[in-house]
């Protein structure tokens, strides 16, 4: 009944499904003929005819698999939110470990990461002029406290954070600092790159110009009365301020009375919020992986992040995530696949409030070579593209892997341009690490994200099972690869200012 309702729901998903890859991928009998013979003819070639008949097989074995729904069920609903450091966190890898070890992968193991945990407490915010209204909001995480008596202050209005940033007046000093920055609903997440700015960087330049706390509007698509919560960051020998995220309507009702039409009486705020920053605690990665035959000190990362924030159980963020590639790694061993290069399967600890588990992985394997990085973190949405970062002798591989997964609606997209996700994106930066991007439809994302709204009911079965049969085809098609992904070039120092 379940998938069913899904199934049933409206144009989003399913005719979107129905046209990238119909009923049994009535059309993707393309790699059976033509699209092998195309490939095979090709000048340089990239794979053997039977690891393009394994890629075939695992991407239909993926469209039928129920795994990745049913992890994600049983993670939301044996352990639900899972802030990193919390109780909850450790059952979270105890239940990951379980998980792991009773599908079969070999060397699973939790890897001790240490973290600066954070924890939420009481908060609450009402408008007391030009007329009292109690605000939904939520504390961001990293806040600081306020007084135990709360803040009571006037509102310094900007619209975005450029204009608070371009001020160079007095006008924030001694006032609640409110940014009224909007996120744009995009495919692709950049609507949210343009405007995260303004939650990680507004409690630093509020400050700096004598503000005694600052607000947001949430950092979210949706018209729903929630806010959205979020890491922010603070700078040394900046005194760090209180800061919180409203809801989008509530962040429309400050911008109402911050117009010309009540400007005689100022706005104010009153606030109290207690936190609690700087707790001492550990986390794990928890990593699985599939032995490589031929060169197994070469990895193909896919991962995921493990914890989530408190507010709601994380089921597209990102538990999502981790039943996809947990699923698509299983497909392998279910279909007896042996693969040249070792499949690891990294959980990552505190992605959300900090990366310290990308941290603590690159330091720990630093000196291992890395034939690929990727993440699943964008939810449960179709993937619709394929981009990559990796030396340009490995281009022809990836454009088999390409064609492998067009029969799933998925087009090629950049060379150079992959953003594999969070913790594997600082594993490709820091560590310079080739990376290959499957591009998830984020266009609803953001509505719920970071919110107590990211609940189960949101997550297409369907959906994921396209997921898994994409990360299925890319991992075994990079761990066989003829062609080294890396190293890649060093990138050029920027030179220096005059």
């Amino acid at each position: 009944m379940r998938n069913q309702q899904h199934e049933r729901r409206a144009g989003r998903w399913g005719s979107g499904v129905s046209v990238a890859f119909g009923g049994r991928l009535a059309r993707a009998a393309l790699c059976g003929a033509s699209l092998c013979a195309a490939l095979l003819a090709s000048p340089v070639q990239a794979f053997e005819p039977a690891d393009l008949r394994a890629a075939e097989a695992l991407r239909e074995a993926g469209l039928k698999s129920e795994l990745a729904y049913e992890l994600v069920e049983s993670l939301v609903t044996e352990v639900g939110a899972r802030p990193a450091g919390s109780l909850n966190d450790q059952r979270a890898v105890d239940w990951a470990l379980a998980r792991l070890q009773a599908l079969g992968f070999a060397k699973v193991r939790a890897e001790p990461v240490p973290l600066r945990a954070w924890r939420r407490g009481e908060a609450h915010a009402h408008i007391t002029a030009p007329y009292p209204h109690p605000l939904v909001m939520t504390a961001l995480g990293n806040s600081v406290a306020t007084p135990p008596e709360g803040l009571h202050a006037e509102i310094a209005y900007y619209p975005d954070l450029a204009a608070l940033k371009a001020d160079g007046s007095e006008r924030a000093r001694g006032r609640i600092v409110f940014i009224d920055q909007k996120t744009e609903r995009s495919r692709d997440a950049s609507g949210y790159a343009r405007a995260v700015a303004a939650r990680a960087q507004a409690p630093v330049e509020a400050a700096r110009r004598g503000a005694v706390a600052v607000a947001i509007r949430s950092i979210g698509t949706d018209r729903d009365r929630l806010a959205h919560t979020g890491a922010t960051r603070y700078a040394e020998g900046v005194s760090p301020i209180p800061a919180l995220a409203v809801s989008v309507p509530d962040a429309d009702l400050i911008a109402r009375l911050s117009g010309p039409r009540y400007a005689a009486t100022p706005s104010k705020m009153h606030l109290v919020l207690r936190s609690e920053a700087g707790i001492a605690a550990t986390s794990h990665n928890v990593i699985a992986e599939i032995p490589g035959r031929e060169l197994p000190e070469e990895v193909v990362l896919i991962g995921a992040h493990l914890d989530s924030w408190d507010l709601g159980p994380g089921a597209l963020d990102d538990g999502a995530g981790v039943g996809i590639v947990t699923a698509a790694a299983r497909l392998l061993l279910d279909q007896g696949l042996q693969p040249r290069r070792t499949v690891r399967l990294v959980l990552f600890a505190n992605e959300e409030n900090g990366f310290d588990g990308a941290l603590a992985y690159a330091e720990r394997y630093k000196g291992q070579v890395h034939q690929l990085v990727g993440e699943s973190d964008l939810g449960a949405g179709l993937v619709y593209r394929l981009q990559s970062r990796v030396r340009p002798e490995a281009l022809p591989a990836v454009e088999r892997i390409a064609a492998m997964l067009a029969p799933l609606g998925i087009a090629r997209g950049s060379a150079g341009q992959a953003a594999p996700g969070p913790d594997a994106a600082l594993l490709m930066r820091r560590q310079n690490w080739p990376a290959l991007e499957l591009s998830q439809d984020g266009s609803d994302y953001f509505d719920w994200h970071h919110t107590p709204n990211d609940t189960l009911d949101k997550i297409n079965p369907v959906s994921l099972r396209q997921n898994v049969a994409a990360w299925a085809v890319m991992t075994w098609l990079a761990a066989q690869s003829p062609l080294a992904f890396g190293p890649l070039p060093v990138p050029e120092a920027a030179p220096a200012r005059p």
